[in-house]
């Protein structure tokens, strides 16, 4: 209701394809009557002229079994049903192919220029219909003198042809009481033929007009306000209030798969508190070290937790804590420049657990260096380029 009170100078925007699907699903959409009769009767032209010599001989079929009937016919009570029934069954023998194809044109006529659409909306009962005032908007409404002036101009249209038809037929018309009967139907049909040409061709002059204002009169019912085409964004993407509640979810979704990784990680590389990186390495199906987790302040002590549950090594490295921190997304390899840092780390923390383990001497701590540029986040980075 609200749509349709709006102004239509105030609907300044091409409609949305939204908008569109919405209406489609309604059955709104351009439709031309003139077209669908159009194409109906030319098809009909078509096929009677098609088929012009197997309809007329069987009409004369027809005609003459019906009004033959001999002595013994007359003195039958069930020859009347019986001649009937054949009559009929031969019409419509005669009339089933002529029928089918002004049924298939009558479909494609519908569907030419607004496709195929079932939705019960445009039958469906509504209050507002019984609306007096709003029925006698629509009645005066700027469609409805349209409609009312296509009307007049079909006719006209339709008449002229068909004046114009008949008096260039005048003398046929005037000599057919004076030619034989078969010779009198071929040209009585001929002329009925090309009647049914000649309203063909006017309508078809008329519905290349009415089309193209069609396809134009549903674009401009459809057009919408600046205000429609900013609710339509916000209720398709929804409320900011509501992609941030989802942006939290998944981040929080994303943490929790992130922290449930870090039991397999064969090392945590810290700040010691403020960084956390969780690393594995698997030489049969890794070209280089992954980051499984990492994290800061909070999410880094959780990182160090869990780790400490599950006795995986922690390796205080500052520089490189921060430089995977910064320079390595969750489950992407590290970077060329610490492959020596993050191996020296690795084959430190096999020692010691094979010290642990097998027993022997323990491994010394290595020293790790790493680039400070690597270190740097990406504000300190701004600075020093500035």
């Amino acid at each position: 209701m609200a749509e349709n009170q709006t102004p239509q100078e105030d609907r300044t925007e091409q409609a949305t394809a939204k908008r569109l699907e919405d209406a489609r699903r309604k059955g709104q959409i351009p439709r031309s009557r003139e077209l669908n009769m159009a194409v109906v009767l030319t098809t009909a032209c078509v096929a009677l002229y098609s088929d012009r010599a197997g309809i007329a001989a069987s009409a004369r079929s027809l005609m003459t079994n019906a009004l033959r009937m001999d002595q013994a016919a007359l003195t039958d009570p069930g020859y009347m049903s019986t001649a009937l029934a054949e009559a009929m069954f031969t019409a419509l023998r005669m009339c089933t192919p002529l029928f089918a194809a002004l049924a298939a044109a009558a479909v494609l006529g519908a569907v030419a220029i607004g496709g195929f659409v079932f939705t019960p909306d445009p039958v469906s009962f509504k209050f507002e219909r019984l609306d007096p005032v709003a029925g006698l908007g629509r009645m005066f409404s700027k469609n409805s003198l349209v409609e009312v002036l296509k009307a007049l101009a079909k006719a006209t249209v339709i008449i002229g042809f068909i004046v114009a038809l008949l008096m260039g037929s005048t003398d046929a018309l005037l000599g057919l009481s004076a030619r034989s009967l078969n010779s009198a139907m071929a040209e009585s049909s001929w002329l009925a033929l090309l009647a049914l040409a000649v309203s063909s061709a006017a309508l078809l002059l008329i519905a290349a007009v009415d089309a193209p204002w069609q396809l134009w009169s549903h674009a401009q019912r459809m057009k919408m306000t600046r205000k429609e085409i900013e609710d339509e964004a916000k209720e398709s993407d929804g409320r900011p209030e509501v992609r941030s509640r989802i942006r939290a979810l998944q981040q929080e979704t994303a943490r929790r798969r992130m922290l449930a990784d870090v039991a397999k990680a064969d090392v945590v590389v810290t700040n010691p508190t403020h960084f956390a990186v969780a690393l594995r390495y698997d030489d049969q199906r890794m070209r280089a070290p992954v980051v499984l987790a990492k994290g800061a302040d909070l999410t880094a002590a959780r990182i160090r937790e869990i780790a400490t549950g599950h006795k995986i090594a922690l390796f205080e490295s500052p520089l490189l804590a921060r430089a995977l921190y910064w320079s390595t997304d969750i489950g992407h390899e590290i970077p060329a420049p610490l492959y020596l840092a993050v191996a020296q780390v690795l084959t430190y923390v096999y020692r010691l657990r094979n010290a642990r383990t097998l027993g022997g001497a323990w491994p010394e701590k290595p020293v790790i260096e790493v680039d400070p540029k690597l270190a740097s986040g990406p504000q300190q980075r701004r600075r020093r380029r500035r």
